[in-house]
């Protein structure tokens, strides 16, 4: 059955290019950003790799730890590793699981058979640090994921954990928040949101973002 929006994201014990990694205790207090590759030495993903590393810090300022996996052996992992490194210009630190066994990719429904019996598809898994799944996105093979959407899906997440807003559609990093509808006692609105709104209709009200 597949993960929901919400439900927790299994937890498993599984080897890696770094060792043997226990998953939510790896994760900790961190956010997490699990993605599957379908092999090693595949092109689209090696570019993939390559710029999850190059955002390093990126990830950590949003205090987001990244965990890659395929199929393949943590020794495969290993020279995958010197490619990705070699070819982007990148130093990949962050860990590969080895799924052989499929213990990860069947937890996390990664196996779509009308796809391909044996291999992942090429999903992603945004986790928070209670270990809820807060956001899937499955991506055809030929299609290269954009990590500036992933961070800016974590930057809403983690705004509006904090705030009763919403993000508009395209939002980014600074750019005004819409209040939610449920909030409606104006002293309320006025603490909370202390630079103003404007109330484009009842429902649609927008105000600067309250963390910057």
């Amino acid at each position: 059955m597949s993960l929901r929006l919400g439900d927790t994201a299994p937890d498993f014990e599984q080897d890696s290019s770094i060792g043997r990694i226990k998953f939510h205790d790896w994760l900790g207090d961190s956010w997490g950003v699990l993605f599957s590759h379908p092999a090693d030495f595949t092109p689209v993903c090696t570019t993939e790799l390559g710029l999850t590393a190059k955002l390093k810090d990126e990830f950590e300022k949003r205090n987001v730890k990244t965990i890659a996996l395929s199929v393949d052996s943590t020794e495969s992992h290993k020279e995958w590793i010197k490619d990705i490194n070699e070819t982007q210009a990148a130093n990949v630190g962050f860990p590969i699981l080895a799924d052989g066994d499929r213990t990860v990719s069947t937890l996390y429904d990664m196996i779509h058979p009308n796809a391909s019996e044996t291999f992942t598809v090429r999903s992603l898994f945004v986790i928070d640090p209670k270990k809820k799944v807060r956001l899937t996105i499955t991506y055809p093979a030929s299609t290269g994921r954009n990590f500036d959407e992933i961070l800016r899906v974590i930057d809403s997440l983690q705004l509006t954990d904090n705030y009763q807003v919403a993000t508009p559609g395209n939002w980014k990093q600074g750019e005004d928040v819409v209040i939610v509808p449920s909030l409606k006692d104006e002293d309320v609105i006025k603490q909370k949101f202390p630079k103003g709104y404007k109330a484009l209709r009842p429902y649609l009200r927008l105000t600067p973002q309250p963390n910057k």
